[in-house]
């Protein structure tokens, strides 16, 4: 999916700093015309990219190109991690050298996700101009909130002084660059079975997914087996994994400008009721819904509302 990150033309990129323990998950699969850095503080991340699962520890600088779909599934709990793009035309005026010229490109060299482990000096170095870049950004609070919804709500990056954005995304692009040659092999990437690939797709398609019973059948093999498969290569439950992409479909589904009411959300993400969709979110977040709704709406089910039973 060609996902829409509404970049004002006031801003040549953005940059905001990730925290798992108060960004919800996105997990839809998705890219941008924009190049994506990420950079690794604390924790690990893992992605989902060309059919490998990718995992990230810290001091890991990674380079998502225009052309490669990618999918976040998963993240330890203390994970953080900045996450910079780069619009085409700043690329474009900032990368004249030739050793910047696969910074223009669709797509990595070799087809690849490019990662590297920085050493102390240059992380220390993108750290604390990652950090500076960040003075008059949004609330963190509401970067984490509402980063990667983008062209499903009326959400927009913002930044008090474009102008120093502007030039400190240009600088950040080459040292990026230039400290990710010098860096250190770190990428494990696991080749992920036929099977778990198709339990992915179906899992991501819009609206309520069978059981376990119907995505194994769907995927050509038995239940048992693909639940140790998934969690061998995914890295997590597959009940655990479903459960973050509904948590991720109701978030996008209720920050859509057009309102929604709660039970109408919890619905279309695939939940079978209000206290399976509360008890699921507290046990990812270790806090109700309440600090990720919209101010204004209500974060409880309606009084005397008939809920479905649990799927």
């Amino acid at each position: 999916m060609l996902a829409d990150l509404k970049l004002s033309r006031a801003y040549d990129g953005l940059i905001f700093l990730a925290e798992a323990e108060r960004n919800p998950p996105v997990m839809r699969s998705h890219r941008h015309v924009e190049l994506e850095v990420n950079l690794v503080i604390r924790g690990s991340i893992t992605y989902i990219i060309a059919g490998r699962r990718h995992t990230f520890g810290p001091g890991t600088i990674l380079w998502i190109f225009p052309a490669q779909e990618h999918q976040l599934v998963d993240r330890s709990a203390d994970a953080r991690y900045y996450v910079a793009v780069f619009k085409p035309e700043l690329i474009k005026r900032a990368c004249h050298g030739p050793g910047y010229q696969d910074l223009k490109r669709e797509n990595a060299a070799g087809g690849g996700v490019l990662s590297r482990r920085l050493t102390m000096e240059p992380f220390d170095v993108l750290r604390r101009l990652m950090d500076t870049l960040m003075d008059g950004a949004l609330d963190p609070d509401l970067l984490n909130r509402e980063a990667g919804y983008g062209d499903r709500s009326d959400f927009c990056y913002r930044h008090d002084d474009p102008d120093t954005l502007n030039a400190g995304l240009r600088y950040l692009l080459i040292l990026c660059w230039r400290y990710y040659r010098s860096g250190l092999d770190s990428d494990q990437a696991v080749q992920l079975h036929p099977a778990v690939q198709k339990a992915l797709a179906l899992l991501a398609r819009e609206g309520p997914a069978g059981g376990l019973a119907d995505i194994a059948r769907r995927s050509g093999v038995s239940s048992a087996y693909l639940s140790r498969l998934f969690r061998r290569q995914v890295g997590q439950p597959l009940n655990r994994y479903r459960n973050s992409v509904r948590l991720s479909r109701f978030m996008a589904h209720h920050n859509q400008p057009v309102h929604r009411t709660i039970l109408e959300s919890v619905y279309a993400a695939g939940f079978g009721s209000y206290a399976q969709f509360y008890k699921v979110f507290v046990q990812s977040f270790g806090f109700g819904p309440s600090r990720f709704l919209r101010p204004g709406r209500r974060t409880e089910a309606p009084v005397g509302a008939k809920l479905k039973p649990a799927a």
